[in-house]
């Protein structure tokens, strides 16, 4: 796709959403034209054209952010979000991750929150758990494992030489565990 493309696509609904934050034509105008700016000189760099959309908002709520970072103004950060339409289609790994810890059997699921989010140490959960030491690293290897899996299974993910999960995450509509 082309910045001219991308400007016949996306430019009237990017001024909108600019002049909903600035609340100055002008100055919405100018940075309507830094995002531009931005996104011809970077948008070789765009690996997922399926992502376009999202990332062309995240460009202008950047060169928004600059603006007012440039002429000394403050904003209350939760109240500057993207709007409703673009969050609705970004899917992320946080949404992936709770379809599939949903989906770890319980045995599983518990003692990986207790260490893994409650940060507790595993001799305090198997304590907690009524089970042996043992019994309890077994289960928290196993879920992170199931976990990565699921990653696979649910976005395609695969693992380099070091073990680690690499790829990127698919859109809603073709994740398996997400739809």
């Amino acid at each position: 796709m082309t910045t001219k493309q991308v400007w016949t696509s996306y430019s009237k609904d990017l001024k909108r959403f600019i002049i909903s934050k600035v609340k100055d034509k002008t100055v919405a105008d100018d940075i309507l034209q830094d995002t531009f700016i931005k996104i011809h000189t970077k948008l070789h760099t765009l690996k997922d054209i399926k992502k376009l959309k999202s990332w062309i908002f995240t460009i202008a709520r950047n060169s928004i952010l600059d603006h007012w970072k440039n002429t000394n103004q403050t904003i209350e950060i939760e109240n500057f979000k993207l709007e409703s339409e673009v969050q609705e289609n970004l899917h992320t790994e946080q949404d992936c991750l709770r379809g599939i810890l949903k989906n770890l059997p319980k045995k599983y699921r518990d003692p990986l929150f207790l260490s893994d989010i409650k940060g507790l140490k595993q001799q305090e959960i198997a304590a907690q758990l009524n089970q042996p030491l043992s019994t309890t690293k077994s289960q928290i290897q196993r879920a992170r494992k199931l976990i990565a899996k699921g990653f696979m299974d649910c976005c395609g993910f695969t693992l380099n030489e070091q073990g680690n999960l690499v790829g990127e995450i698919q859109e809603k509509e073709d994740c398996k565990v997400c739809k």
